[in-house]
């Protein structure tokens, strides 16, 4: 028993080294000149910011950073909102074509996104909404696993709380937000995370729909910084441009990740 403890042990911590590894390495990465990059083991011999002072210098950085938490908070926002009452509707309210449009909405999770990349471009264009916040948030507000995630949420809930809470005068709205909602936090926290992480690192529809630079999200003005020319292929510079990209994301988790994973093994979903 103890050495089969031991290979798991052995094998969990080889996993964890491979995971974290890279990012390891990204970091230190970004954090040692240019000539040395290519002779770096597991600890730097020299450690400069010069990487980070350049990258300010050629892009507007911190706009984008700004523009990428507006977009993905506002995304994020509507979609817990939106979802929400969605998900309410489908699990407490009988209505006709109830089941087939829970279908319908579990279908849609199969279709890829490039598949309505051209129809959404032409609603775009014909909304004049290019080159605006509107044509990034909108199109996000559509999240069917946010949908089925509170669905799911508020099927665990007695009707009886929402018969009370009917009786007491409380609107449809306020079942919602002030009675079910304090009993779903883990749901709302596990749905903003994903939200906020995939509006956050989405590239290809902001680089359609977006060519003004003052209005670029992070991830697309690293793209275009990356592999655009403008990082004069220095690596160091890239990787530090890579390193403020992930680090929302890795804080965000780090302080929310008790709320995910109780939300993510009490809904059955797994891995």
């Amino acid at each position: 028993m103890k050495v089969r403890k031991l290979i798991l042990y052995i094998l969990l911590i080889a996993a964890t080294i491979s995971f974290i590894y890279p990012f390891y390495w990204m970091i230190v990465a970004s954090l040692t000149p240019e000539s040395l990059i290519g002779e770096f083991t597991l600890l730097p011999r020299e450690i400069t910011f010069r990487n980070y002072l350049v990258m300010f210098q050629k892009i507007p950085i911190w706009k984008s950073l700004l523009n990428s938490l507006f977009v993905a908070g506002s995304s994020t926002f509507g979609v817990i909102v939106f979802g929400s009452m969605i998900g309410y509707s489908l699990a407490k309210l009988k209505f006709k074509g109830r089941d087939l449009l829970f279908f319908i909405i579990i279908f849609t999770m199969t279709l890829p996104f490039q598949i309505t990349l051209i129809p959404n471009y032409i609603l775009m264009v014909k909304f004049k909404w290019v080159d605006t916040f509107t044509a990034l948030i909108v199109p996000a507000l559509n999240s069917a696993f946010a949908i089925i995630m509170f669905r799911q949420a508020f099927k665990s809930i007695p009707n009886d709380l929402i018969d009370a809470a009917r009786v007491d005068g409380c609107s449809e709205a306020g079942i919602i937000f002030r009675v079910l909602w304090p009993n779903i936090i883990p749901t709302i926290i596990t749905v903003g995370i994903l939200t906020f992480m995939a509006s956050w690192n989405d590239v290809l529809w902001p680089l359609i729909v977006i060519r003004d630079e003052n209005l670029m999200t992070m991830p697309q003005l690293v793209t275009l910084f990356a592999v655009g020319g403008r990082s004069d292929a220095q690596l160091g510079v890239k990787l530090a441009s890579a390193v403020l990209l992930a680090l929302p994301i890795i804080i965000t988790y780090a302080i929310f990740q008790k709320h995910f994973i109780r939300s993510m093994a009490s809904s059955g979903i797994k891995g």
